[in-house]
């Protein structure tokens, strides 16, 4: 009985799976048909298989940027993952660790900040990125990302369960507490981080509603927004709109796949899993 409740139990992740996989790998084998097999839908896979689409997006930088989007999303993605993970594991370790004043207070408005949508901190930040004159740049996308609760709360939860008698024997050997910290508890956290990254890489990467609000110049646009903005240019080259939709999904889909380990290992250790 219970392998029957087990084989049924894969069977229905498998057929969620398919659900869920179905779509984007749709979306990747239209992008290789041409037009026409497109418009008039007879298989699955191309009868003709073409790079024609992907030629076309690329090959007209002038209309179509779609590779200065791209260079401008791995940049702020990249920048955005390295300040979370520098905020989130520094403050997560003195809160885990540290006797501060105020922190049974401040640990739970921390905490709070995980429950209010980020739609309603639009204006308030938009108003301060004025007065910084950080709008239509960068910085508009990648500070105000640094004060993210999310990052703090996965790493407090691993932090906590690292026995103390490891940060004592670093002690008793002349270590700091910043030598602690680099020496000791950022080795034996190398999954939780890993799995921070990625989720961070992955979400600055898709976000659509902080470029569109805070930057104004298509040159500065990341690649959510640049080919939502080509969409509604050439939503009748169909062909064409899925080949920019595969460029611009294909990164986070190779993330997922190359770091799935240590995404799994991640949350895991960290208590995320519960």
């Amino acid at each position: 009985m219970k392998r029957r409740k087990l084989s049924l139990a894969e069977l229905l992740i498998a057929v969620a799976a398919l659900i869920f996989v179905f779509p984007v790998a749709m979306i990747f084998i239209t992008a290789f048909k041409p037009d026409g097999e497109v418009i008039k839908f007879d298989s699955i896979l191309p009868k003709h298989p073409t790079l024609g689409n992907f030629q076309e997006v690329l090959g007209t930088p002038e209309e179509i940027p779609l590779v200065r989007w791209f260079l401008n999303s791995l940049g702020i993605a990249t920048a955005t993952t390295l300040l979370i993970l520098c905020v989130a594991s520094l403050s997560a370790y003195a809160f885990a660790r540290l006797e501060l004043p105020g922190k049974k207070w401040v640990f739970p408005i921390i905490i709070g900040a995980l429950m209010v949508p980020g739609q309603i901190l639009l204006v308030p930040v938009y108003l301060e990125l004025n007065a910084l004159g950080w709008l239509d740049t960068p910085l508009a996308l990648i500070v105000p990302a640094g004060g993210s609760a999310f990052g703090f709360f996965m790493l407090h939860s691993f932090f906590t369960s690292i026995p103390r008698e490891l940060e004592e024997a670093a002690e008793m050997d002349g270590c700091g507490r910043l030598g602690i910290f680099w020496n000791v508890i950022v080795p034996l956290s190398k999954s939780p981080l890993a799995a921070l990254a990625i989720f961070v890489f992955v979400g600055s990467w898709n976000d659509f509603l902080g470029p569109l609000v805070y930057l104004d110049s298509v040159d500065h646009y990341t690649l959510p927004v640049g080919v939502a903005l080509f969409q509604s240019s050439y939503g009748n080259e169909y062909g064409l709109t899925l080949a920019a939709g595969v460029l611009c999904t294909l990164p986070t889909v190779l993330a997922f796949l190359l770091f799935q380990r240590h995404i799994l290992a991640g949350m895991a250790a960290s208590g995320l899993k519960e």
